[in-house]
């Protein structure tokens, strides 16, 4: 509309808001629009709310649909549109209409797709990330021009793969075109994640190693080949544990014919999937809805705040098992944000849906004040936000990385050593972006974790909370003494009970519930002694099951501040 970004035109995003009184278009996530709904419950100040990417079937688009059609009755003036890549068309319109055909129409819009060819493997491969890297080279030296996408898990597996792609590439004849891999995951930062939309340079081809956000959320012009390895990484919840993984499990039908599609773009190309035509078809038709495998507290604490106060007997796409729905319930009741008779408690359940944090994390902050840890939990709320890449290292220099970090370790885990990091990163490195480099930090992570954590300060002073700051000298452990570092242990299991894990002898950790856990590569924790400890996240790679961000704490206070959650047998 050739207007400033955030004059007619803007958009809204956890902890940033480019909007103003001029707007009229505005883009914004599923979950803030679910989270605009508690001050304004019948959203009047939208006209028409279009859903995108219904298809994909996440937790908070679920929600916010099931919402859609609640206010709708109270509105008849609001317009809806649902848009999907896929033919469930019929499903969403069902679920609005029911019976009702004067409701809604079904519009179908045929984006020009050009043919792609689906080759598979005649034999299952043993390790795909090898498999998809000789498939690069098996292109580079007999495909014509076009660039490459690989569809990968996480993380890792892209690093590794670039690093492999870019190895081998090193003895191609220095006269053949060249091959530059990028990579594109969640976690990279803006300016990396542009990387992937240049045009290639001469005589060069792009292969780009995503995740699945390449398979619906962006469209890169050029891609002529696709390898597709067959995994996605899916949350999926165990009720019996109370903990939510990221596990690699076949992708459906719908995913891979999505994947395939992104190679035929601008012209004719090819898909390389790299399993049978046998596994292709033993798929599932589609991907089984995020409410159905989640985590359920965060979202049974925002329909409690909106009002809706029977959560089983809410309107949904797809209901989600009882289970699901117990365990949110019994792990809020044990925070303290839901009362005997499940109504969200007054003041802490209100305040717990109003912070943009998981309700573990709500509950941390709100308790803060009264452990004499504000400012330091603030700092240590915004750090763990960041989804894990507030350290960068490059190839050969884990070293050096290490040592980096060592200067900001402390004893008790990773949740006082990120607050040293926060810290000494506003008071010296704020200014210059070399002294993140020197220190392995990442400079756009850090100072994300800066506005974070203003966002949250903000919050907090809405609702009345004493905010001025504690800290005071060059780190936690000087500010106050080391009581101080034991306050904020104190004040992080008051949230993170569940989340409690005991050391064995052999240095993994057992849950509760017997779950087996290993400290994640790049925690404190790995090949370190503790007795009891409290993790915030949790990842499976390959057959193992990772925790990361943890914190040495004492097995009393599980009993002290989860009397509801623990108890102990004799």
């Amino acid at each position: 509309m050739r207007c400033n970004l955030g004059q007619e035109v803007g958009y809204s995003i956890r902890f940033e808001d480019a909007t103003s009184a001029a707007t009229k278009i505005k883009f914004l996530t599923d979950g803030l629009l679910l989270r605009e709904a508690l001050v304004d419950p019948l959203l009047s100040r939208y006209s028409v709310i279009m859903v995108d990417e219904a298809h994909e079937r996440s937790l908070s688009s679920d929600v916010l649909l099931g919402l859609l059609k609640k206010i709708r009755k109270k509105r008849s003036d609001l317009r809806i549109i649902v848009s999907s890549a896929t033919l469930q068309a019929e499903d969403f319109l069902n679920f609005f209409a029911g019976d009702d055909d004067s409701i809604g129409k079904i519009i179908s819009l045929e984006g020009r797709m050009y043919p792609v060819d689906i080759h598979y493997l005649e034999q299952p491969a043993e390790d795909y990330v090898e498999r998809a890297v000789k498939t690069v080279f098996d292109i580079h030296s007999q495909e014509a021009e076009g660039d490459i996408l690989i569809f990968l898990t996480g993380r890792e597996e892209i690093e590794t793969t670039i690093e492999m792609i870019a190895d081998r590439a090193a003895s191609l004849n220095p006269n053949a075109p060249r091959l530059q891999p990028l990579p594109l995951f969640a976690g990279l930062s803006t300016d990396q994640q542009m990387y992937v939309f240049e045009p290639a340079a001469e005589n060069t081809r792009k292969v780009i190693v995503a995740t699945n956000i390449a398979e619906a959320s962006v469209t890169i012009e050029g891609i002529v080949y696709v390898i597709d390895c067959g995994f996605v990484k899916l949350r999926a919840y165990n009720p019996t544990a109370g903990i939510e993984t990221l596990t690699a499990t076949p992708v459906s039908k719908a995913s891979a014919t999505q994947r395939a599609g992104r190679a035929g773009r601008t012209k004719p190309g090819k898909c390389y999937r790299l399993y049978t035509e046998l596994a292709y078809e033993s798929l599932p038709d589609a991907t089984v809805p995020e409410i159905q495998r989640s985590n359920l507290a965060p979202t049974t604490l925002q329909l409690k705040a909106l009002g809706i106060d029977n959560i089983a007997r809410f309107d949904y796409l797809t209901p989600p098992p009882a289970e699901l729905i117990i365990r949110a319930l019994e792990l809020l009741y044990s925070l303290g944000a839901l009362d005997d008779f499940a109504k969200l408690t007054k003041p802490l359940g209100t305040r717990m849906a109003e912070l943009a944090v998981e309700p573990m994390m709500a509950k941390v902050l709100l308790t803060a004040p009264s452990f004499g840890c504000l400012s330091e939990i603030l700092s240590i709320a915004a750090m763990t936000s960041l989804q894990g890449n507030v350290w960068f290292y490059h190839e050969g220099q884990k070293k050096a990385q290490e040592t980096a970090r060592r200067k900001f370790a402390v004893e008790e885990g990773d949740h006082l050593t990120l607050l040293n990091a926060y810290h000494a990163f506003v008071t010296k490195g704020k200014k210059e972006a070399k002294w993140c480099r020197d220190n392995y930090l990442n400079y756009k992570s850090m100072t994300r974790a800066v506005s974070v954590r203003n966002q949250l300060r903000r919050y907090l002073e809405r609702f009345g909370i004493d905010v001025s700051e504690s800290l005071s000298g060059d780190g936690v452990l000087r500010a106050g003494g080391p009581d101080k570092a034991e306050q904020v242990r104190r004040c992080l299991t008051t949230g993170f009970f569940a989340h409690a894990a005991r050391m064995q002898p052999d240095g993994t950790f057992k849950t509760v519930g017997g779950m087996t856990l290993h400290a994640h590569p790049t925690s404190l924790m790995f090949n370190r002694k503790a007795d009891w400890v409290i993790f915030h996240e949790i990842m499976e790679t390959g057959n193992k099951t990772f925790i990361r961000d943890i914190s040495r704490i004492e097995k009393g206070w599980l009993l002290e501040y989860a009397p509801k959650y623990y108890n102990t047998s004799r």
